[in-house]
């Protein structure tokens, strides 16, 4: 049975258009006539029988169904895309798709992979940012990275480091000079939206009730909070080994160097249980692991 899809140049041609707001901009960019983008659209609108744009002499504006058509339309050309240049390049080479947590991937796991290529060159690792649990069975992933409690249905979970966090600001915040907690608690707080207790917990160890302890600007990614207590925002609790350049150069220091006491949330690579038996991800994972002990030996 012919399922019920447009033409992928219709598509196309919608999804730049809906985009663009505009069939002119729409053409430029995909080498056509406005003509042929105007064709294209009309095809597709009588296709599903459904106006898309609303036209003026001022140009053109999606209506409401073609508002929410567009993303779908959009995220379905994304995929797409994303699986034809994974099959082109491949070319009969292992790959690994991996979920990661931004900062994690960027600071702590990206100058590492080196050593993973020329350990394994027959093996390419595909990064991705996300930082909440999915569904493995929806998604391209292989594996994830993530930081939580480990209990993730249908995987394996291998335990990589806890994140110790500590109190950074700008060195021009306490005048280059450690602070006490009491200090600290007078300071400006920068929060993680991921992390949303984690003054509390760290005030808690240190002995104390700070009623403002979730207040201050939320941000959701840890490179986000060095940026803002770099540029003396306030006090953050950051993972040393992700700020480990901005505090060998000095633009960020450890406000006091007591950690927030750690839980059973940590850093985990997880691995679908379909999965396990790759021959890709388990040459990761293994070697994965021994750098991760190394560095909590360190």
């Amino acid at each position: 049975m012919r399922r019920k899809i447009p033409s992928t140049t219709a598509l196309i041609a919608f999804e730049a258009s809906a985009r663009h707001q505009s069939f002119t901009r729409a053409a430029d960019e995909l080498a056509l006539t406005q003509g042929a983008v105007c064709r294209q659209i009309a095809s597709l609108e009588a296709f599903l029988g459904v106006e898309l744009f609303r036209r003026s002499r001022r140009g053109v504006v999606l209506t409401e169904a073609g508002t929410a058509y567009s993303r779908q339309v959009a995220a379905q050309l994304d995929a797409v895309e994303r699986d034809t240049l994974a099959l082109m390049g491949a070319q009969g080479a292992m790959s690994i798709e991996l979920a990661v947590v931004p900062t994690f991937g960027t600071q702590w796991l990206l100058p590492r992979l080196k050593a993973f290529q020329r350990l394994h060159p027959e093996v390419t690792v595909h990064l991705t940012n996300r930082t909440r649990p999915f569904l493995f069975a929806d998604t391209h992933f292989d594996a994830a990275i993530y930081f939580g409690d480990a209990e993730w249905s249908g995987t394996e979970a291998h335990f990589l480091m806890h994140e110790h966090l500590l109190p950074v600001c700008s060195p021009a915040l306490l005048g280059g000079q450690p602070a006490s907690a009491s200090r600290i608690a007078e300071l400006p707080l920068l929060q993680q939206t991921t992390r949303p207790y984690a003054w509390r917990q760290w005030f808690t160890a240190q002995g104390m009730s700070v009623a403002r302890d979730m207040t201050g600007p939320r941000l959701e990614l840890f490179s986000m909070l060095a940026q803002a207590a770099r540029h003396e925002m306030g006090v953050a609790l950051i993972p040393p080994f992700l700020i480990q350049r901005e505090l060998d150069e000095g633009s960020l220091m450890v406000a006091l160097d007591n950690p927030v006491p750690h839980n059973d949330r940590a850093y985990y690579l997880m691995v679908p249980e379909r999965k396990a038996q790759s021959a890709a991800l388990t040459a990761f994972r293994d070697w994965l692991l021994v750098e991760a002990g190394a560095y909590r030996q360190r």
